[in-house]
């Protein structure tokens, strides 16, 4: 079971991670959002920061479904995030070795290509990605 002081100690492990100032968490890797705190929308109520739910940035429609069918009980998604690559991520049904696999594999699909040796120097664990997706 991870909780937003996860998120933010794995993150923030990550080589050029920059947390944006925010009422949850929010970080960056050139300019560029991996993974943040669920801001929920209902009609007609002021938006809530969730920081039980994460919103992940996975590349493209393909990966969206797969994560969505293959662990709906950790995946899901609103109306809001329809044709865009991200999920939604039930932190309290992630493990921290998970936590630390998307999150990681989220940065090295947003990081640049010149960035990438940086985190393979740091030793961090390595996720098979297409490493140009989400440019």
């Amino acid at each position: 079971m991870a909780d937003a002081d996860d998120v933010r100690r794995v993150a923030l492990a990550l080589p050029h991670t920059v947390e944006i100032p925010s009422d949850g968490f929010d970080f960056r890797v050139a300019d560029k959002g991996f993974i943040w705190s669920y801001p929920e929308r209902v009609p007609g109520k002021p938006r809530v920061i969730r920081l039980d739910i994460a919103v992940l940035f996975v590349g493209d429609e393909a990966e969206k479904q797969a994560l969505l069918l293959g662990e709906p009980d950790l995946f899901f998604t609103t109306p809001g995030y329809a044709g865009l690559p991200l999920v939604l991520v039930r932190l309290s049904a992630v493990g921290l070795d998970r936590l630390t696999e998307l999150v990681t594999d989220a940065w090295r699909m947003r990081a640049p290509e010149t960035l990438l040796d940086d985190l393979d120097d740091a030793g961090l664990p390595a996720v098979a990605t297409d490493a140009g997706a989400g440019g």
